[in-house]
């Protein structure tokens, strides 16, 4: 996948996990912190690949 593709992701995942965790239920609310954290992983990955070419 491809710089664009993974930031894409990681917008998607981050936002996902924000509203989760508006959730009454805790289980949920961890689950909306381990996603956005995850989105952000993504989100850096595809500054990487855009700075150092997507063959990575």
């Amino acid at each position: 996948m491809g710089e664009l593709g993974d930031k894409i992701k990681g917008n998607v995942n981050e936002a996902a996990g924000k509203l989760k965790q508006q959730s009454a239920n805790p289980a949920t609310r961890d689950e909306g912190a381990a996603q956005e954290l995850h989105g952000k992983g993504q989100q850096f990955k595809g500054k990487v690949k855009g700075l150092l070419g997507d063959d990575i």
